[in-house]
């Protein structure tokens, strides 16, 4: 999942600032912007762990467009972290399904073309997570 990640610039006397605007509560800071970066990404995955450990909702990531509009992150430089959160979802399980041809054909397209999405499983999986956890 990628999770957009709201950067505040650093200078000589500040480190620079990160917030994972999907996830309440997760920020981290860096010497310089990759590091920044890089500490975003052990932000977000300590959060998704515990989330986990408490068997609390995996939030889900939304387009850096939802945030941009958002005055609380004027001036902010703006990247992904790319996720996979199905180690926070419990143990795999393998089922059989069946599935229309047509609708098969359109997801394996869908998957083709976002890079974001690995595998036919991984987009079932992600779609049915975010019906969840809108309902």
């Amino acid at each position: 999942m990628l999770y957009p990640i709201a950067i505040r610039p650093g200078d000589m006397h500040h480190a620079w600032g990160v917030e994972v605007p999907d996830i309440p509560g997760c920020f981290s800071a860096g010497d310089d912007l990759d590091d920044a970066m890089a500490m975003a990404r052990e932000a977000i995955e300590g959060h998704l762990e515990i989330l986990a450990e408490d068997n609390a909702r995996i939030p889900v990531a939304t387009k850096v467009s939802a945030h941009v509009a958002n005055p609380d992150y004027k001036d902010c430089i703006w990247a992904v972290v790319d996720i996979d959160i199905t180690k926070y979802l419990g143990k795999a399980e393998k089922l059989n399904i069946t599935l229309p041809g047509y609708l098969l054909n359109r997801i394996d397209e869908y998957v083709k073309h976002h890079p974001e999405e690995k595998s036919r499983s991984g987009f079932l999986a992600s779609a049915a997570l975010k019906v969840l956890q809108q309902a």
